[in-house]
């Protein structure tokens, strides 16, 4: 299933005072109508909106609704033992409204949700094709919290199952809010070790990057042609750089020159490489490059390779650079779009024409980044 887009940014602007009135008039009439507002995907949306803007001008009255609203939604009919709050999150049109909540909902809010609600339900909720959208939103609003513990360990249990169902958003917030959180990421990767058929024997585990950028396991990704021109639109697990570096370090470097150039040309994969090969030791950070010779050019020419390459570069020793700006020097870079600020900003002119100058400013640069590292730590 596809993702839902992202939330939209907003834009703030000055606004006639008359619009609080008319604001107001809509909160009235939206509440008298509450089973309409729920339930209607247009007059849904229109709640949606609503709520957002209450929250960003009118906190105290975003909170007032939100309680009543959760109140309205726990309080109709359902099976005897069974929240109410279940049936509106398989509905298309209130699940939307539920996510718009969750997002929006303070602390106390979110506990209550979860404690109340949907504790112990939480698995088959993201094995659902309606309901995995707000349960990937409390994931995500979770992060900061402490809940986000509690609901970790029970999606944990149906990690797998979650994965061969292809909702993979909750496994990819699952891994997200670990990093943000900074909890739960090493349990999670050998959940997803066991998940994704590389945990046994050991010698899978350095082949398991592949598999969290594609979201193939083991057995499909290495034995069959379905990794070749897969048109996926899933987003990868990217987030999982954070989590066991050392690890993905040794996958990385299993990689193929060509798969390489692949992850870092592509939209999630950059993001992979670049959070890898930055912070790595400079005999760390070499092992990659050397796998990257021959491909520089082509990352320069590319939006997203140029970027993962300047920030590479940022990263490197003076050698590295040195190797890098060889491989470059010897292309016409500066008629493509990209490539030409990297031929600018590599200083690749100086390079071929006064190169003791060139080395004497990538050395003064250098001591000038590790000096700010030291000073730093």
């Amino acid at each position: 299933a596809k993702e839902r887009s992202s939330v939209p940014q907003l834009t703030d602007f000055d606004i006639p005072t008359s619009f609080w009135y008319e604001l107001k008039s809509l909160t009235d009439a939206l509440m008298d109508n509450l089973n309409l507002s729920v339930t209607d995907a247009a007059a849904s949306a229109v709640f949606q909106t609503m709520l957002t803007v209450c929250h960003r001008k009118r906190p105290k009255l975003c909170k007032q609704l939100l309680k009543r609203i959760m109140e309205y939604l726990s309080s109709r009919s359902a099976a005897p033992g069974v929240s109410p709050l279940l049936v509106f999150l398989k509905d298309q049109a209130s699940s939307h409204l539920i996510d718009t909540i969750i997002q929006l909902a303070h602390k106390s809010l979110l506990r209550d949700l979860y404690k109340n609600h949907l504790k112990g339900q939480l698995v088959d909720l993201a094995l659902h094709p309606i309901a995995n959208f707000p349960i990937q939103r409390l994931t995500a609003a979770s992060a900061k919290h402490n809940l986000f513990l509690k609901l970790f360990d029970e999606l944990l249990q149906g990690l797998e199952a979650i994965l061969a169902s292809g909702h993979m958003g909750v496994i990819v917030q699952l891994a997200e809010s670990c990093a943000e959180s900074e909890e739960k990421q090493e349990e999670l990767m050998q959940c997803l070790l066991h998940a994704f058929h590389c945990a046994e024997p050991g010698s899978r585990h350095i082949r398991c990057l592949p598999l969290f950028m594609s979201l193939l396991t083991y057995e499909v990704y290495y034995r069959s042609d379905t990794a070749e021109g897969s048109t996926d639109t899933e987003a990868p697990l990217s987030s999982i750089c954070y989590h066991d570096r050392p690890l993905l370090l040794s996958s990385l470097r299993t990689l193929t020159p060509a798969d390489l150039l692949t992850l870092a040309t592509d939209p999630a994969g950059s993001h992979v490489l670049q959070a890898l090969i930055t912070p790595s030791s400079d005999k760390g950070r070499g092992k990659i490059l050397k796998r990257l010779e021959g491909q520089y050019v082509k990352m320069a020419c590319s939006r997203l390779g140029s970027r993962v390459l300047e920030a590479v570069w940022r990263s490197s020793s003076v050698t590295h650079r040195q190797n890098i700006a060889q491989e470059l020097g010897k292309a016409n870079l500066r008629s493509d779009q990209f490539a030409r600020h990297v031929w600018a900003k590599f200083a690749l002119s100086h390079f071929a024409h006064r190169r003791a100058h060139w080395q004497e400013i990538q050395t003064g640069e250098s001591k000038k980044r590790n000096l700010l590292s030291e000073i730093l730590e």
